[in-house]
């Protein structure tokens, strides 16, 4: 994307100010310079404190549950949000060219890892009714256009459990919540954000079939030269694609690959899911 968008992305805080700007729905939140400004700020327990810069896959996250967690808290600028109590996490990948021409993947749905803050599954297409789907479709539209973004464009959501869309961060590239689409969708997010970034006719989004996605994460407890068990056996099963990142050496939650399973049934698709991660394991 282009560098005045990086910059804006870069901070969470930037991020937030631009939401508020633009009327995106967003869950309210501060910007604090360091943790001593926690005492002034009067939220509500639990909420959550971001590192504005340097944040990613679950990192730069602190839960704060009471005035005894102010002193393990980042000593950073850093945004200050209020506890969302969601029903459902979503994401809607836009691709914009230079012409203006824009086009949306499907809303999925992802679940993370409690532990770590790590995506586990992403789940494509989203069940949610047809009036959600639309209001996620026109959030990232309205994003990309205000942003005149060109290239790809992931739009992370809140789905509230009072029925409320909100917008909870970008990510100007090709992206975890859309890796299915390789296998799943008739153009993948990488040909899309080439074909915006050259400034070429956008390709179909729409679906094949359901998709989940797995990340391969290294096991707990295992560091070292990386050994994948189970390969063999996954791969016995239909539908199932395994992506390995060349990554050497494994460590505790690091992301070494990702498994598709693909399948014409929505639930046959997550049923087959959980089997893949029982049996695949990353350790030493």
């Amino acid at each position: 994307p282009q560098s005045r968008v990086i910059r804006l992305i870069q901070d969470k805080g930037l991020q937030k100010q631009f939401f508020k700007e633009n009327n995106i729905p967003t869950s309210p939140f501060r910007l604090i310079a360091q943790k001593e400004n926690l005492n002034e700020l009067g939220f509500k327990f639990p909420y959550f404190q971001k590192l504005r810069k340097d944040g990613y896959d679950g990192r730069g996250v602190y839960k704060l549950k009471s005035e005894a967690d102010f002193e393990k808290a980042f000593q950073a600028p850093s945004i200050i949000e209020e506890f969302v109590d969601f029903k459902k996490e979503l994401a809607v990948i836009v691709a914009r060219n230079a012409d203006g021409e824009i086009q949306t993947f499907p809303c999925v749905e992802m679940d993370f890892n409690p532990d770590v803050n790590l995506v586990e599954f992403i789940i494509s297409p989203s069940d949610l009714n047809p009036e959600l789907l639309k209001q996620a479709d026109e959030l990232a539209i309205k994003i990309a256009t205000d942003l005149k973004i060109v290239g790809i464009l992931a739009v992370e959501m809140f789905l509230t459990k009072a029925g409320e869309i909100l917008v909870n961060e970008l990510a100007p590239r090709p992206h975890n919540s859309g890796h299915q689409s390789i296998e799943g969708n008739y153009t993948s997010q990488y040909d899309q954000h080439l074909r915006a970034i050259f400034n070429l006719p956008l390709g179909d989004t729409k679906c094949i079939n359901h998709a989940v996605m797995i990340n391969l994460l290294g096991e707990k407890g295992f560091e070292g030269l990386a050994d994948y068990e189970g390969i063999d056996e996954v791969l016995k099963l239909p539908g199932v694609y395994i992506h390995l990142y060349g990554k050497k050496v494994t460590k505790p939650f690091r992301k070494m690959g990702h498994v598709t399973i693909i399948d014409e049934n929505r639930e046959k698709a997550i049923e087959k899911a959980r089997l893949v991660q029982k049996i695949i394991k990353v350790k030493v």
